[in-house]
């Protein structure tokens, strides 16, 4: 997840410290993704250095907060730079890279294309689909639950939650269209070396 934007997004709305930007984020998304406050601080300072972000005001006043001498606060605040970079984050869909490495396609890949006599006794490429959609649909089963007990008000965690049914869903779905694909046994072995 990209916090970068997040907190651009919050510093849009108005100036704060790496602390309130921390807790703002966490209230945002009601704890979904929490943060440290070493990664906001990272993060901002990152912003900083690529001039999307500037430190508007530093309070060292240790009575006004009960902090410690010597120790201060920074306010942040966007550039027009980081302005426009977010107004363009908006703006831009987000899709899921085209060559990422799914665990699932390889497991089903190396189960369609291994020959019965190499696959553990009494599993098939139909049984390894078989236990993939069982467990999507326990897991399906537990999220339509869950589901029911979220307040309308979470909008955080029921996006999250309907997020994960519809991509699991999905899965259910690509794995009956593989299912009706004919395996292809490979011809010859692997691991022998080449005459």
């Amino acid at each position: 997840m990209s916090i970068k934007f997040a907190l651009l997004s919050l510093l849009a709305e108005r100036p704060a410290s790496v602390g309130q930007l921390k807790s703002t984020f966490e209230e945002r998304t009601q704890d979904t993704w929490p943060v440290n406050v070493g990664q906001v601080y990272q993060t901002v300072q990152r912003l900083v250095r690529d001039g999307l972000v500037e430190v508007t005001d530093t309070d060292s006043a240790p009575e006004k907060s009960g902090r410690q001498a010597g120790r201060h606060t920074e306010t942040f605040a966007p550039t027009d730079d980081g302005l426009a970079e977010l107004n363009h984050w908006w703006r831009e869909p987000i899709l899921p890279p085209p060559n990422d490495r799914d665990d699932l396609v390889i497991k089903t890949a190396m189960a369609a294309a291994t020959r019965p006599d190499a696959m553990p006794a009494g599993l098939s490429f139909t049984d390894v689909l078989h236990e993939q959609r069982l467990a999507v649909l326990g897991e399906l089963r537990e999220l339509t639950v869950r589901k029911t007990q979220i307040p309308p008000s979470t909008a955080a965690d029921r996006l999250q939650l309907e997020r994960r049914i519809f991509d699991l869903e999905s899965q259910i779905r690509w794995l009956d269209q593989i299912e009706q694909f004919p395996v292809a046994l490979p011809t010859t072995d692997a691991t022998q070396e080449p005459s």
